[in-house]
């Protein structure tokens, strides 16, 4: 990347007038000044690249980005249930984005409420399973090697350990519910163990996707090093 580059692409949000923009304009210098690499799109080098992703990707074709992801996406996999089209659902697929996971599970109906996501989802491997018993099925054997991958639910239900004492298994499942009713029992039946998040005022639950933040900043804390 030029230099002129490396300028422009440091003011990721800037103020136009009373306006704030997000994002980076055309690559100064035109046609001519651009980079000579095909992770750049030229559509983007043209007008410009206000999409929601680091400095590092800008200007780079979504193919290119997820390839650069796949080289070191971290062993975990989100899954949430989907029976009633919940707005939560694209909440947690935005943060498993920002923690690079290496999957979200989508169980339960097939279409699922994007709002949240921020075309997030575009950047993931987002798979799809008809019930619980089907995504325990696929994580028999979906672990390194071929290996079995443990599914974590999370969820204040009776027999659940409080996630702040428990060592989440580096490749693992977190599985959340809906926000309405939580876990429902095939998907805890499908668990290895449920953790639960503990409170301290008068509310009974978190919403899912506070609580989906928080289970992945804790496998992120336990099996990540500081960066």
């Amino acid at each position: 990347m030029s230099e002129s580059g490396d300028a422009h692409v440091g003011r990721d949000a800037h103020e136009v007038g009373d306006t704030h923009e997000v994002g980076v304009g055309p690559w100064p210098g035109g046609p001519d000044a651009w980079p000579d690499d095909p992770r750049y799109d030229r559509e983007l080098l043209a007008h410009g690249d206000r999409r929601n992703v680091v400095d590092a990707y800008r200007y780079w074709t979504v193919e290119a980005v997820v390839a650069d992801l796949d080289t070191r996406r971290h062993p975990f996999h989100v899954a949430i249930e989907n029976w009633a089209h919940d707005l939560n659902i694209g909440s947690v697929v935005r943060t498993a984005n920002a923690f690079n996971s290496a999957g979200v599970h989508v169980v339960g109906r097939r279409r699922w409420n994007r709002r949240g996501a921020m075309v997030t989802d575009r950047y993931l491997h987002v798979h799809h399973h008809p019930d619980a018993a089907a995504l325990a099925t696929w994580a028999s054997d979906a672990g390194p090697d071929g290996s079995r991958l443990p599914v974590v639910g999370v969820d204040n239900v009776p027999g659940s350990v409080p996630l702040e004492a428990y060592t989440f298994p580096r490749a693992c499942v977190l599985l959340l519910g809906q926000e309405s009713t939580g876990l429902t029992q095939a998907a805890q039946r499908a668990c290895d163990v449920v953790v639960h998040i503990t409170q301290h005022g008068s509310t009974r639950s978190l919403n899912a996707g506070a609580a989906a933040a928080i289970a992945m900043h804790t496998w992120a804390v336990q099996h990540l090093a500081p960066r």
